[in-house]
């Protein structure tokens, strides 16, 4: 499969990607999108709050070991490791170089060892599940995210670190 890519005056025919490999890719800037809201402006003893079984920052922590082990089944070498929390500024940036890792080798050429859809129905979807986690522990801490239109959101393949755009329509 290819695709054309114009820019400018020039033309040239690429591979285009696998739609489900795309898709995966999609998905994690979404992942990294919403991340981003249910982190940002979250005050730091957020990071302790024990009032639901895991702390934001446990939770955290299992998020980046969630795409280390995405990555390694990715590369053919699956294994798992429970990374001990650090602190929450370093979890938050372990996470998406982590999901930033993961989603780099999508966007290469290298062979996937893992299938897509149990990466998909594995990590990505556990990953999603706790960013509705931490969005839900802020309200109960008090420091609830603001909601917006998640369906017009500036999500692009490719940007899954935590310099996302600010919401085009959060919900007033």
């Amino acid at each position: 499969m290819v695709k054309t890519v114009v820019q400018g005056l020039f033309c040239a025919i690429v591979p285009a990607m696998e739609p489900k490999r795309e898709l995966l890719r999609h998905t994690l800037a979404a992942l990294a999108y919403r991340a981003t809201r249910a982190l940002e402006g979250a005050p730091e003893p957020f990071a302790g709050y024990d009032g639901a079984g895991r702390t934001p920052l446990q939770i955290l922590a299992h998020m980046g070991d969630l795409f280390d082990w995405a990555l390694s089944a990715a590369l053919g070498k699956e294994r798992w490791h429970n990374v001990h929390p650090r602190p929450w500024v370093e979890e938050q940036q372990r996470f998406f170089q982590s999901l930033q890792a993961f989603d780099s080798y999508l966007a290469s050429d290298g062979d996937l060892h893992g299938s897509i859809d149990a990466l998909m129905q594995g990590p990505v979807a556990d990953a999603l599940t706790h960013v509705g986690q931490l969005a839900m522990l802020r309200r109960l801490f008090g420091s609830p995210t603001r909601g917006e239109n998640f369906y017009i959101a500036a999500v692009a393949i490719g940007r899954t670190g935590a310099d996302q755009p600010p919401p085009v329509q959060p919900f007033k």
